[in-house]
């Protein structure tokens, strides 16, 4: 993967003439060094329709100067702060390097990547130094040449020229920038209307690209709860993509929670979102959801049955069936992660996003969406949280065995809905939902222990019996089952008390 580093830099423009900036005496400001000018010629790939710059992202492969190669770079919700990824040059000059079209692919959605723009750039740079002589920050006055690449007349245009200035944080604090900025106003400089060379080389083209839709900017109605809620989800979704991707710990759970969520959502405001529209999308969530559960559940399943065997008598263990319990739990990793990827780069994936995007960009309201939200959303989450309660009282009153079982796991779906519903709730509600969301969280997790319990019964079950086809003996898997039965009873005791804490009747 390529090498990921945070720059934190301003730009600066002039409307005409302006004097040389006076950069002495800036605090912590010891000296300066002036470097030698550098020529940077840099071509900027996206697709078409120029997805990644209406989402501020950048790539470009540039040569000359101290950084040579292939630049990626995203933003975050910092100030003035992007990631940026950087990749050798290597030798081909028009196909972007897997790793960065892999980080960007939630948003190309196999579209391909097309050389847009050329940017050649005279720098001239200067180091502001501290007392060591090491630099604080960087000072770049820089003159651009752009062209727009592509066929079309507007791109055999005359190239557009100008000049700016940028300040970038080197090893300074931020306060430094504040301080710079000071110089470069009494200058005549102000900060650049462009948020990059690039928005500014495209100019009406960018305009005219499709911006994804944002979240509601007041949650006045119960529609607007309930769209605020999925554009969460739908923004983890696409920054979890990446990290999925890159085999990041817990992003594959992460990324499955997020679509959980989502789908979630849809259920829980049924009366303000049109169930003909949002019930395919829930499904086509749920299949996400499962794709993703399958990395997820070995893990799951690897940790219990290393606690198990960590628990069984030291004479029922033998290397036979340590290495057929910890076979399990590994065997499938590689083969999983790949399918999910298989998956990611897949069509259906990318539709899949399309369709949540679209139901944002023009929601299915019901009248019930009208409402407003106060109200509306405690409706919500009443409705979920006496659903939960009816499945659990009916769990708890059916006997011990598989029944109870398939019982406390229709109880641990309404749980995470009835929780998932009080986080939709807690910009609405405040410390109540808040509150709220952590009995539900308490329940869920208690539910879900007692279900990984019974899958990992389950794998176990499966275990003895190919032991048995080689000629071992089933006791010691029969010993696991019981400890794993053990404490499957012990969350059902647990239960009753748990939710006792947990109830409310609003």
């Amino acid at each position: 993967m390529g090498k990921r580093v945070r720059e934190t830099e301003r730009k600066y423009e002039a409307d005409g003439r302006f004097e040389p900036p006076d950069l002495s005496g800036l605090p912590k400001v010891f000296s300066s060094c002036v470097l030698d000018p550098a020529e940077l010629d840099a071509v900027y790939f996206d697709t078409e329709d120029l997805r990644l710059a209406a989402r501020r992202i950048t790539l470009r492969r540039r040569t000359g100067g101290d950084d040579a190669g292939w630049h990626l770079k995203l933003p975050t919700t910092e100030a003035d702060t992007r990631t940026e990824v950087h990749a050798p040059l290597g030798r081909a000059t028009r196909t972007v390097p897997k790793d960065l079209a892999a980080e960007v692919a939630v948003h190309t959605r196999g579209r391909r990547l097309i050389p847009v723009v050329r940017l050649k750039n005279h720098r001239e740079r200067q180091h502001l130094l501290d007392a060591a002589g090491e630099p604080l920050a960087e000072i770049a006055h820089d003159h651009v040449t752009a062209q727009l690449l592509g066929a079309g007349p507007a791109n055999k245009a005359v190239a557009i020229t100008w000049t700016e200035f940028e300040v970038e944080l080197v090893g300074g604090k931020p306060a430094l920038l504040d301080a710079v900025e000071q110089r470069l106003a009494a200058a005549g400089l102000h900060r650049s209307d462009s948020p990059s060379k690039l928005a500014r080389a495209l100019g009406d083209r960018l305009t005219a690209a499709t911006v994804p839709p944002g979240p509601p900017a007041e949650l006045l109605t119960a529609g607007d709860a309930a769209l605020a809620y999925l554009h969460e989800q739908l923004r983890a979704l696409i920054a979890l993509d990446p990290e999925v991707r890159r085999a990041e710990p817990d992003a594959v759970h992460q990324m499955r929670v997020a679509a959980r969520r989502a789908r979630s959502a849809l259920k829980t405001f049924r009366r303000e979102l049109d169930r003909a529209v949002t019930d395919p999308v829930g499904e086509e969530l749920k299949w996400l959801g499962a794709v993703l559960g399958t990395e997820r559940d070995r893990e799951v399943l690897a940790e219990r049955l290393q606690e198990r065997l960590a628990e069984l008598a030291p004479d029922l263990i033998d290397e036979t069936l340590r290495s057929r319990l910890l076979a399990e739990g590994t065997k499938a990793h590689g083969e999983t992660h790949a399918a999910v990827l298989r998956v990611l780069g897949g069509p259906h994936y990318f539709q899949v996003l399309d369709t949540v995007e679209a139901l944002l960009a023009d929601p299915p309201y019901l009248e019930g969406a009208k409402a407003p939200a106060t109200p509306a959303v405690q409706k919500a989450v009443r409705r979920d949280h006496r659903r939960l309660r009816r499945l659990i009282e009916a769990a708890m009153a059916v006997e011990r065995g598989q029944e109870r079982d398939l019982a406390l796991h229709e109880a641990r779906k309404a749980a995470k809905r009835a929780r998932y519903c009080a986080e939709a709730a807690r910009p609405v509600l405040g410390s109540p939902a808040k509150d709220h969301t952590a009995r539900m969280k308490s329940v869920q997790q208690l539910l879900g222990e007692h279900q990984d319990s019974v899958m990992c019964r389950v794998a176990i079950a499966r275990l003895a019996q190919e032991a048995v086809a080689a000629g071992e003996s089933a006791f010691p898997y029969g010993a696991l089952s019981q400890l794993e039965r053990a404490r499957a009873i012990e969350v059902e005791e647990q239960l009753p008390d748990r939710w006792r804490e947990a109830d409310f009747r609003p």
